[in-house]
């Protein structure tokens, strides 16, 4: 709340008619002995003015940097209507809707946003949203492991091409339940999960095999190969998706012979800012026949006794609504107010303008790849064909490379030596529709200006 408009005189009318002499009396059953000493420790108050001033200041010191990261998080342009809805008083207190015949508009916000998520994935049923992208893969592995009943295991086919934040957040979440994450390697030529790098025979204790597509890498991953090869093998596909590629690419819903089994993402793409890392939002989607094992909440569309359209929570499947023992996760949440961005965005935008929005990330990104690769001692980690992300690799040390060009106000992309080290001295690039081909041709000037003074030093 920005401003507080009670005056002294306010407060002291409040106090009368409830019949106690000041604040401090509201909390007289809290122990003297417990209560907080008073904050001698902290500066003197300053002044609205200054307070916003200096926030400012702090604020600046980040910058605004041209920026070309990506790796789970991406750029876009958001239109102004979208948050300027967002954040009307209504729809930005708006919370959980426990009682539906009160919050008739923020159920069929989530009815709406349900269907438009489930269309674009190609998926029968979407639930009510989760905390983000990583832990949505995460219940996604639990769900699975619910709807498997027939194997012998939790065993969890997991390729190094997932996002490595997406893998680490899985076997946080599901290591300690039970579930086994087996390591898939990639195709070092293709970037890619390739058929022929799976296990021979699964007998009967794989549960499902994660695809991500595009995977990290930003390549295209063989999603009709991989899914027909699990469904052999009597195992679950999930699915792990950018919703903003599914303008152009085949939804999960039609990979193969069967389509997958569960789909799951991260929503930031659909009218979420970057946020310095969040809050963002989760989605998952799967078949109709498993959509009791699904987090989280389900809202449904009906008619009243006089015909009247009205929306209801549907299935609750959270330890808020039914006992702990039976919920089928007690973690997922409605992120209602990045939900609500999220619809509004898709409703904004259509289908035609989300494929426009795909379409120029992809030709963005083939540009910048194009010119950077043109630069001595750079070189493309991988063949084949891409989204918005790619791999470069350099002769010179990554994380030099990327401060020389911070000091230049750019953000050059995500270090991958850390969790692939095999790929040496390797950049993950990425480029949306906000960029264009002047900041193309400055982050290549910058770069090649970077290396040559990194040489230099080097020599």
């Amino acid at each position: 709340m920005p401003f507080i408009p009670h005056t002294p005189a306010d407060e002291r009318s409040m106090l009368d008619a409830i019949g106690v002499s000041d604040i401090s009396s509201l909390f007289d059953e809290i122990p003297k002995d417990l209560r907080a000493a008073p904050l001698t420790g902290i500066p003197v108050a300053m002044t609205e003015m200054a307070v916003g001033r200096l926030m400012s200041e702090r604020a600046n010191r980040d910058g605004r940097p041209l920026n070309f990261i990506g790796a789970g998080a991406y750029e876009h342009h958001i239109p102004a209507a979208v948050w300027s809805i967002v954040t009307r008083g209504e729809i930005y207190s708006a919370y959980t809707p426990y009682q539906a015949e009160a919050s008739q508009g923020t159920l069929q916000t989530i009815f709406e946003y349900q269907s438009m998520i489930a269309s674009l994935t190609g998926m029968d049923v979407s639930n009510a949203s989760l905390y983000d992208g990583a832990s949505a893969l995460a219940e996604a592995c639990l769900m699975a492991v619910r709807v498997q009943k027939k194997t012998s295991g939790a065993r969890i086919l997991m390729p190094r091409s997932v996002s490595p934040v997406y893998r680490g957040c899985a076997e946080s979440i599901c290591g300690l339940q039970g579930l086994i994450f087996d390591v898939i390697e990639y195709d070092r030529s293709g970037g890619s999960t390739s058929v022929a790098l799976l296990p021979d025979s699964t007998g009967n204790d794989v549960t499902a095999i994660v695809i991500q597509q595009p995977n990290f890498f930003g390549m295209l991953e063989d999603v009709d190969a991989l899914t027909d090869w699990a469904h052999a093998k009597g195992a679950l596909v999930i699915a792990v998706v950018n919703p903003m590629t599914l303008a152009v690419l085949r939804p999960p819903g039609e990979w193969g012979a069967k389509g997958a089994d569960i789909v799951v993402g991260e929503g930031q793409p659909l009218g979420v800012p970057i946020s310095g890392g969040g809050p963002y939002f989760g989605f998952m989607t799967t078949r109709m026949e498993h959509v009791r094992q699904m987090p989280g909440r389900i809202v449904g569309r009906t008619v009243d006794l006089d015909g009247r359209t009205g929306y209801t929570l549907t299935l609750q499947a959270r330890e808020q609504h039914i006992r702990r023992s039976k919920a089928t996760s007690n973690i997922c949440t409605n992120q209602g107010l990045l939900m609500s961005a999220a619809t509004i965005y898709m409703a904004i935008m259509g289908p035609q303008g989300l494929e426009e929005v795909a379409t120029a990330s992809v030709h963005n990104t083939e540009l910048l790849v194009s010119a950077i690769a043109a630069l001595p001692k750079v070189r493309t980690a991988f063949i084949g064909p891409r989204f918005h992300e790619a791999v470069l690799q350099l002769d010179v040390p990554v994380a030099v490379v990327l401060e020389g060009l911070a000091r230049l106000g750019i953000a050059g992309g995500y270090d991958l030596s850390r969790d692939y080290p095999e790929l040496g001295s390797a950049l993950l690039v990425c480029a949306t529709e906000t960029k264009t081909a002047a900041d193309i041709a400055r982050y290549t000037e910058a770069l090649a200006t970077v290396m040559s003074n990194v040489d230099s030093v080097g020599e």
